[in-house]
C-alpha cells in the first residue's frame, strides 16, 4: 500500500513538474533537436575522415567535422569559442594540412599506404576513449541544466576568460607545455634525419 502511494506521489510530482514547464529530456526543444542532428553529422564526418583512403578527402571531411563542432558551440550560445574554433582549426590547422599535402606531393587519389593493419586496435582504443569520455561527462553534469534562453550568458569573452584563468589555468598551462614539448621533439627528430643524410653524403663523396 505504501509503495502504491509513493508511486502515485512520484507520478503526480512528475506530472506537476512537466506541467509547470520544468525542462526534461523527454520534451526536447528545437535547438536541442538541431544540436543532436548536427552532432550526428559531425560524428559521421569524423568517422569518414579517419576511414577514407584519400588524403585530400580526409582533410575536407575534417573541415566538416570541425565546422560541425563550431555550430554546436553556436547552439550553446558560446559565440566566442565557435569563432575561435573556425579561425584556428578550420582556418589554420586544416589549411596547414592541405599545404603539407601539396608541398610533399602526396597522392591525390586513393592511396593504399593510407590503410593500416591496426584498425581493430584503433577501433578498440577509440570506443574505449569515447565510453570513458561519455561516462565522465554524464556523471559530472547529470543534474545540471543550463538555461540558454533566460539564463546568464555563458559563452562571452568575459565569462570564458574568467573560468579559464580561475578554474582551468593549470590544465591550460599543462597543455601549453605538452604542445611545446611536441614542437621541440619534432625539431629534434628532423635535425637527426638531416644529420644522417649529411653524413651519408659526405661518406659517399670521400669514397
Amino acid at each position: 500500500m505504501s509503495a502504491t502511494v509513493s508511486l502515485a506521489a512520484t507520478a503526480t510530482a512528475t506530472a506537476a513538474s512537466t506541467a509547470s514547464g520544468t525542462p526534461g529530456f523527454l520534451s526536447p526543444t528545437g535547438v536541442e533537436i538541431l544540436f543532436l542532428l548536427v552532432g550526428l553529422l559531425t560524428l559521421g564526418a569524423a568517422i569518414t575522415a579517419v576511414t577514407t583512403r584519400q588524403l585530400v578527402h580526409a582533410a575536407l571531411w575534417l573541415v566538416v567535422a570541425l565546422g560541425g563542432i563550431a555550430v554546436e558551440y553556436l547552439l550553446l550560445s558560446a559565440e566566442f569559442i565557435a569563432w575561435v574554433q573556425v579561425l584556428i582549426y578550420v582556418g589554420a590547422v586544416v589549411v596547414l594540412l592541405l599545404f603539407g599535402l601539396m608541398l610533399t606531393r602526396a597522392p591525390i587519389g586513393r592511396s593504399p599506404d593510407a590503410d593500416s593493419g591496426n584498425r581493430p586496435v584503433a577501433l578498440a582504443v577509440a570506443v574505449t576513449a569515447a565510453a570513458v569520455l561519455v561516462t565522465v561527462v554524464v556523471d559530472a553534469f547529470r543534474t545540471t541544466w543550463i538555461d540558454l534562453e533566460n539564463g546568464a550568458p555563458q559563452g562571452t569573452t568575459d565569462v570564458t576568460g574568467r573560468i579559464l584563468f580561475q578554474h582551468w589555468v593549470l590544465p591550460f598551462e599543462a597543455l601549453s607545455v605538452l604542445l611545446l614539448a611536441a614542437l621541440v621533439g619534432a625539431i629534434v627528430l628532423s635535425r637527426r634525419g638531416d644529420g644522417r643524410n649529411g653524413t651519408g653524403a659526405a661518406d659517399g663523396g670521400e669514397r
